[in-house]
């Protein structure tokens, strides 16, 4: 995906670095990213949050804090949010990491645009961090803090900066659909908080594991789960897009970005992903090529049985379609011209459920043979291409 570097004004006067990823179609959305206490806009979660969901369809603007001070970062947090406003398209998701879910839940209810909102790994009260502190009897300005491993200093005044927030109050009061993830193997921000967000909040709202994912998100797999169930659960939430005047009919299939094969295929309004297996040097993020062409030959056939069982009122309850692709021997095909080598071949097993005879179902089998794309597969196919 497209990853295009940011200055924005701060509200503090100073400029805060933001990188907007993007994805290759025009986006279904903005949304507005937070980093985790200690981290920045580069850091593995926040890079692989924002590159899946621009593969979803989602440009997302991720940005470095101001300062370590919570007050501060609500500020830049609007601060961001004013420049998208300005510039592309006001955010309808905030989602933030750690700390950073603490301060998207804190800032929300300050920009109305805001459709759906998702934490990850969030502390339910900010004041939280204060027991990562190493030694709170340490004397001077500022204090060690401690956090996977890694060791940090910051200012004293950062702790009473956190202090007097009613965090329940201002999470009843959101009443936006709220995504809470968090994993249950999560040592530097305990699973309690969630649950702690969870019932304080009001419904819409919706609970994810992230089951042997770590508190900083450092795994991509993990990451990438996050974004694209952020992606699908937020999408019956977001404002429906008017159409760009520029905009492709058909299907449009370009490269993601984010994998040596993944790709971003763009149908209307629909957005999917489609990669190659691990085993041949993909990131099996996406089904693969002949999963999709199966995928719509499946499609097809059950909808073509269903239209004929609706049209003469037969009892057909529900169609399962399996289907699988392989290599024959054309030798085996007793109906294909070819009479060499090796053909392609289709598996299709059709499941059909209900109070049907067996005359109904002979007839629907017959049917599934007739549906638009088997007849195309069955075709003389011409596929004329050019370059741009």
């Amino acid at each position: 995906m497209p990853t295009e570097t940011i200055r924005f004004p701060g509200r503090s006067g100073g400029e805060l670095a933001a990188r907007l990823d993007t994805p290759a179609e025009p986006p279904r959305a903005y949304a507005l990213f937070a980093h985790c206490f200690t981290c920045s806009k580069d850091s593995k979660a926040a890079a692989y949050v924002a590159q899946a969901l621009a593969g979803h369809g989602i440009a997302t603007l991720r940005f470095d804090f101001s300062s370590l001070e919570f007050s501060s970062n609500l500020e830049d947090l609007l601060a961001a949010a004013e420049w998208l406003r300005a510039e592309r398209a006001a955010p309808q998701i905030l989602a933030g990491h750690s700390l950073g879910g603490a301060a998207v839940l804190a800032v929300a209810a300050r920009i109305p645009e805001t459709r759906a909102i998702a934490t990850i790994g969030a502390p339910f009260d900010p004041a939280h961090v204060s027991h990562l502190v190493k030694d709170p009897r340490e004397a001077g300005e500022d204090m060690r803090v401690s956090i996977a491993g890694r060791q940090f200093r910051v200012a004293k005044n950062f702790f009473d900066d956190l202090a007097g927030r009613n965090a329940a109050e201002t999470i009843a009061s959101l009443r936006k659909p709220l995504l809470v993830f968090h994993s249950p193997r999560d040592t530097v921000v305990d699973i309690d908080n969630a649950s702690k967000i969870f019932l304080a909040a009001k419904h819409p709202k919706s609970f994810v594991s992230l089951d042997r994912a770590d508190h900083l998100l450092t795994q991509k797999e993990d990451a990438r789960y996050a974004a694209t169930v952020l992606a699908a659960w937020a999408s019956r939430y977001l404002e429906a897009q008017a159409a760009p005047a520029d905009a492709v009919t058909g299907v449009r299939v370009a490269e993601a970005g984010d994998g040596r094969f993944a790709q971003l295929v763009t149908a209307g309004r629909h957005h999917l992903r489609a990669d190659e297996p691990t085993s041949v040097g993909g990131d099996d993020s996406g089904p693969g090529p002949y999963d999709l062409l199966l995928a719509g030959l499946g499609a097809c056939t059950s909808m073509t049985v269903r239209m004929y069982a609706t049209q003469k009122k037969w009892p057909l309850e529900c169609v399962t379609v399996d289907l699988k692709h392989d290599k024959a021997h054309a030798s085996d095909c007793a109906e294909c011209e070819t009479r060499e080598g090796k053909i392609d071949k289709i598996e299709r097993v059709l499941t059909l459920e209900g109070d049907l005879d067996e005359a109904q179902r002979a007839r629907l089998l017959e049917i599934a043979n007739k549906c638009p794309v088997h007849r195309t597969l069955h075709s003389e196919v011409w596929v004329p291409t050019t370059l741009a």
